[in-house]
Parts: C-alpha cells; sequence; structure tokens
C-alpha cells in the first residue's frame, strides 16, 4: 500500500490579491486639482479685474464713468493723463519717487548683502545672536514704531528729506533682505572661494567680484521685492515727509489726488493718475518675472 508523503510540500495555492483602489484615489485627486485651480481662477479675476477696469476708465471721460462705468471708452482720451501728469504734479511725485526708490535699494542691497554674506561664510563669536536681531525685525511692524521713529527721524533732523526717507526705507527692508539673501549665499559653493583665496584674492575682491556674480539671481529677486515694498510705501512717507509738497512721493500726490478729485468730480484725471503708479509695478512684474522664480528656486535646486 502506497502512502502519502507527510513531508512533501504542499502544492501551491494562488491567494487572491485585493484590487488596488486607484479609482477613488484619481477621483479625490481630480476633485482637489479642480478646486484648486478654480480657487486660482477665482484669485486671478479678483486681482486682475479691479486693474483692468482703472486702465479703462482712465481713457474715458467723466461722463461716460459716471453713466457706464462698465463700459469700453467711445475714443480714448489721452489727454487724461496730460492732466494727471502736469496739472495734478504726478510726474514731479513720480520722479521724486524713482529717486528715493533708487536709493533706498541701492543702500538695502549693499547692506544687506554684505551683512549677510558674513553671516554665512565666516565663524565668530555672537553671530547668531547678532543674525536673530535682524532676523528679528520681521516681526515688528510698520505702524507699531511709527511713533518713536517720528521722533527719532525729527530729532536728527531729516524730517521732511528724501535723505530720512530712504535711511528708514533701508532700515525696514534689511532684515528679509538679511534673511533670504544669507540661506543664499550659504548655497554657494565654497571650493570657489577657497581657491580665489589661494590664488591670492583679498576678503573685499572675492565678495565683490567673486561672490555677488555668484548671487546675482538672488540679489535680483530681492532687489524687486523691495522695490514693489518701497514703491507701494504709504504709511512712511505720510508721517515722515509732512509739509513740502515739491518733496512728496508718488503715495502723498495720488492719495491728495483723490481727495480733491474725489470733490472735484474729475474721476478720469484721478484713474490716469493710479495707471500712472501700477505701470512700473505691472512693468517690473513682466520683465522680471523669470529672475523672481529663478532667484527663489536656486537655493532649492542647489
Amino acid at each position: 500500500m502506497t502512502t502519502l508523503d507527510e513531508t512533501a510540500p504542499a502544492a501551491e495555492t494562488a491567494v487572491p490579491v485585493a484590487p488596488t483602489a486607484d479609482r477613488p484615489l484619481r477621483r479625490e485627486l481630480g476633485v482637489a486639482n479642480l478646486l484648486s485651480h478654480g480657487f486660482l481662477l477665482f484669485w486671478g479675476a479678483v486681482t486682475v479685474l479691479p486693474l483692468v477696469w482703472m486702465f479703462i476708465s482712465a481713457f474715458k471721460s467723466n461722463g461716460e464713468i459716471l453713466s457706464d462705468p462698465w463700459g469700453l471708452p467711445e475714443t480714448l482720451r489721452f489727454d487724461n493723463f496730460v492732466r494727471a501728469w502736469t496739472g495734478a504734479n504726478i510726474g514731479r511725485y513720480f520722479l521724486n519717487s524713482l529717486i528715493v526708490v533708487a536709493g533706498s535699494v541701492s543702500l538695502t542691497m549693499l547692506m544687506g548683502a554684505t551683512a549677510a554674506y558674513v553671516f554665512a561664510r565666516y565663524e565668530f563669536r555672537g553671530r547668531q545672536f547678532v543674525y536673530y536681531l535682524f532676523v528679528g525685525g520681521l516681526m515688528f511692524p510698520v505702524f507699531l514704531a511709527l511713533v518713536p521713529l517720528f521722533f527719532v527721524v525729527r530729532n536728527a533732523g531729516l524730517f521732511g528729506t528724501w535723505t530720512g526717507l530712504i535711511l528708514v526705507y533701508a532700515a525696514y527692508s534689511l532684515p528679509f533682505t538679511v534673511f533670504f539673501l544669507t540661506a543664499f549665499f550659504r548655497t554657494l559653493p565654497t571650493s570657489v572661494a577657497e581657491a580665489a583665496l589661494v590664488d591670492g584674492c583679498g576678503h573685499f575682491r572675492l565678495f565683490f567680484q567673486v561672490m555677488l556674480p555668484m548671487a546675482r539671481p538672488g540679489l535680483i529677486s530681492v532687489a524687486i521685492f523691495n522695490f514693489l515694498s518701497h514703491w507701494n510705501q504709504f504709511l512712511l512717507p505720510q508721517v515722515l515727509m509732512q509739509g513740502d509738497e515739491d518733496k512728496w512721493v508718488l503715495a502723498q500726490g495720488l492719495f491728495a489726488l483723490s481727495v480733491s478729485q474725489g470733490y472735484a468730480g474729475d474721476y478720469a484725471r484721478l484713474f490716469a493718475g493710479l495707471t500712472i503708479a501700477v505701470l512700473p509695478v505691472l512693468a517690473v512684474y513682466v520683465i522680471f518675472q523669470r529672475q523672481v522664480q529663478s532667484g527663489l528656486t536656486a537655493g532649492q535646486l542647489k
């Protein structure tokens, strides 16, 4: 009689595998993408439509603005811009803003890049403490220090001057500039700096001729952010630039224009002045958008 071998391996049986539930996951991802894209479209419409309406209204007459605010102008009235540039002194305020912003951005970038490079590349006692003092300035909003800032600027003899406004702009932009550029300088290769020092390059030349050109994407990004912040600043000029109207910046001129033209009913000149003020910001966004993106992602890619 033959017997079954108990030690023989049992026949393999196929175990059914539960199908992966990828369809519900795909459906959830599709709903999430739809909601995110819908929110972005809604946010874009909320941001762009007021600008488009302002730009169209700048070419209308006052009668067209009041009777048909959402319609297109019958003819393009470029004289609105001429009246805003000359009659409302927008041209003078525009040039004043260019002077102030150019000085403040240049000073901010020079001081911020120098401090950030030292924090990122050199070891010394108290480095972290001083760095956190700079970064701690990000926690304090502008309006929190308006009263002491007013007395400091006035006692320094800089009240109502472009120099005082430039220094204040630079001081409030330094925390973000140092914070951003410190992280960016740390991503740069150390071997290049060491090779330059071995070849006899001093620390001064190393910073200006080697490290700054390598940090160009980050510098451009921070400079653009500072330009937009200084150009759109409203509260500081209102507090520190009182008095002589010839020294007013664009934000002050637009505020005075909105008050005067609102009572006078000359809305066409008001919209033309607003358009003139917005055009530099839009131009910077359009021209330098790739540089901003490359500067923001360069630290992650490296």
